[in-house]
């Protein structure tokens, strides 16, 4: 039997997922003879945990809770050593004649990412099974490459892997299909799956052709990762394969209101898609638009801020930085925690009577500089089994040689940056591992969510180059934006209405 079960925003496909789980587990099912397959390691990673507290098992215990790359990893018996590095895709460019700066497979969801445009093209041609020049037929006038470069490059990759015995993620894929070492299962759950490649599609149904039960997750409607190969149309067909569609119907995440309405209007002009429907929460949220950035008001709450490119950001960025708002971007804070942390307690420190922790002191020294005399910069001369001590002892026996404040102190610290953390504790901004501003692009953001979700609407020009072969991308990308929001929505004017989504 084969199910399909479509997830909408905030729906809780996870959830459902794990309780059909227990219920085969409470039927009497082996924890081993359950496959739970995701496109993404965090999804995966995020199921194993779910399951090992709900179940109150060991992660050993629960052995394919995995990606689809990580189980042909594991079933092929491959050593680390043998998968293709950064260094490697480097000394083959050296080889060829080819700059290539950075070359990986992403272990997050074992996507391709490279600066150099033939190398992107060769995966993506692999990913959809197609030759690589049939790849850059489909393209050629968004491409600035040599046709007969891209066949050269394509043909040596795979001489320099075989000479060197190395593999890359698609090859664990390809060999894992080709070897029919597909493990036998219960119960089979693919998740994720409107982002699948049609390799990866290969792959699952080798795998559902030996399960008694299969059920295929995802939701069309969030399928953003056409550009680098994902097949949405294959899931979509999928409807005349299977036994059951399920739709879950209740978002938890999306209120009601103007915020539903839009994503509704914009993921009804797709042309391609499972017709479905689902209900909002009961609360109302609230849409705001603004002519000018200097309009947002982020000074308060959990904001996600998303944009079709990083460049877009870069307005925003001087906002936060502007205001004080302590913000990530690319995955980086604004500003480290630890120097954050530094300078709260050296403020307290030298201002009171405050007695501090060795490992507090320790964080302050490195940023003191020359403040701390040679020798005594790494806190060695000071016990860890003492409870801390006062700025006084530390002046008198542990080399610190001043007491100003933090600006003048800490080394190695640009005017600008000085500033912007002066705004930030001006503002009383919280300091934690995660700042409560978070920029991303949208892709970076999927399967994310925030109280207050803000949207630049500018697109790139090979996006809209894009949109002319795909038409339904653009419209998906943004509904993702827009159903990330748990409470209000906040639209930013484009700065070029010829180059923008309209919202």
């Amino acid at each position: 039997m084969k199910t399909i079960i479509l997830g909408p925003p905030g729906t809780g496909k996870t959830t459902t997922l794990l309780d059909l789980v227990e219920e085969f587990l409470r039927a009497g099912t082996d924890i081993k003879k359950i496959g739970y397959f995701s496109f993404t390691r965090k999804a995966a990673y995020e199921a194993q945990s779910r399951a090992e507290d709900k179940f109150k098992i060991d992660k050993d215990e629960i052995p394919f809770f995995r990606t689809l790359h990580s189980l042909a990893f594991r079933s092929l018996s491959i050593k680390k050593e043998r998968v293709m590095k950064h260094s490697d895709y480097r000394d083959f460019g050296l080889k060829c004649g080819v700059p290539i700066k950075t070359a990986w497979y992403s272990e997050e969801d074992g996507m391709f990412n490279s600066d150099n445009a033939y190398l992107r093209i060769i995966n993506k041609a692999r990913v959809q099974g197609i030759p690589v020049l049939d790849e850059y037929d489909n393209y050629n006038h968004t491409l600035d490459i040599e046709r007969d470069i891209l066949y050269f490059l394509d043909q040596e990759l795979k001489r320099y892997k075989k000479e060197k015995g190395l593999v890359d993620y698609d090859d664990m894929l390809e060999q894992f299909i080709e070897q029919n070492i597909t493990p036998d299962f219960d119960v089979l759950f693919i998740d994720e799956a409107q982002d699948l490649s049609p390799l990866q599609w290969k792959m699952v149904k080798k795998l559902w052709a030996k399960a008694d039960k299969s059920y295929i997750a995802g939701d069309d409607d969030q399928a953003i990762f056409r550009w680098a190969g994902a097949d949405v149309d294959t899931f979509i067909a999928l409807k005349d394969e299977v036994d059951h569609v399920d739709t879950l119907s209740q978002s938890y995440r999306i209120p009601g209101g103007p915020i539903h309405d839009l994503s509704q209007r914009i993921i009804r002009s797709v042309s391609n898609r499972y017709d479905k429907d689902y209900l909002p929460r009961q609360e109302m949220g609230d849409l705001t638009r603004y002519s000018d950035v200097t309009q947002v008001d982020m000074s308060q709450g959990e904001w996600l801020v998303l944009s079709q490119a990083n460049y877009f950001l870069d307005a925003i960025k001087e906002l936060c930085e502007l205001q004080g708002w302590y913000y990530s971007y690319k995955t980086k804070n604004s500003v480290k925690v630890d120097l954050l942390l530094a300078i709260q307690t050296w403020e307290r420190w030298r201002n009171s009577e405050t007695l501090l922790p060795v490992a507090s002191i320790k964080n302050i020294y490195s940023y003191l500089g020359e403040s701390v005399t040679s020798g005594y910069r790494t806190g060695k001369t000071m016990d860890e089994n003492e409870e801390g001590y006062y700025i006084e002892e530390c002046t008198e026996k542990h080399g610190l040689q001043t007491t100003d404040v933090w600006y003048k102190a800490f080394h190695g610290l640009d005017l600008d940056t000085q500033s912007y953390i002066r705004n930030m504790l001006a503002n009383n901004e919280k300091i934690t591992q995660k700042p409560r501003i978070t920029l991303s692009t949208i892709h970076g953001a999927k399967g994310g969510e925030a109280d207050n979700v803000l949207i630049l609407p500018d697109v790139t020009k090979s996006a809209l180059e894009y949109d002319d072969i795909n038409p339904d991308e653009l419209h998906r990308l943004f509904y993702v934006a827009v159903t990330r929001a748990k409470k209000s929505l906040h639209i930013l004017e484009p700065r070029n209405y010829d180059r923008a989504y309209i919202l």
